[in-house]
């Protein structure tokens, strides 16, 4: 665990709000995080797709979509342990 200190500047209103709807402690930001970083690779992935679409290149099989989940799965879980 990595502790880090961030210090935010938001409007009065807004941190109200977030404080009152307890979004401001770590757990929340971790989880805030956490989804705004999947958000992020889903973005990649679709903007991956329509290139190689433009590219002309040939949808991939399930089978092949399932290779390539299960390499990037193992090389997670290679990088956790490290």
């Amino acid at each position: 665990m990595t502790t880090l200190e961030v210090k935010l500047d938001l409007p009065e209103s807004l941190a109200k709000e977030a404080q009152q709807a307890g979004l401001l402690t770590s757990k929340a930001i971790e989880r805030l995080l956490r989804d705004a970083m999947r958000r992020r690779a889903a973005q990649s992935l679709l903007a991956g797709a329509a290139r190689a679409t433009r590219a002309g290149n040939k949808p991939l099989s399930m089978e092949e979509i399932q290779v390539e989940v299960d390499a990037v799965r193992r090389a997670r879980k290679a990088g956790k342990r490290a």
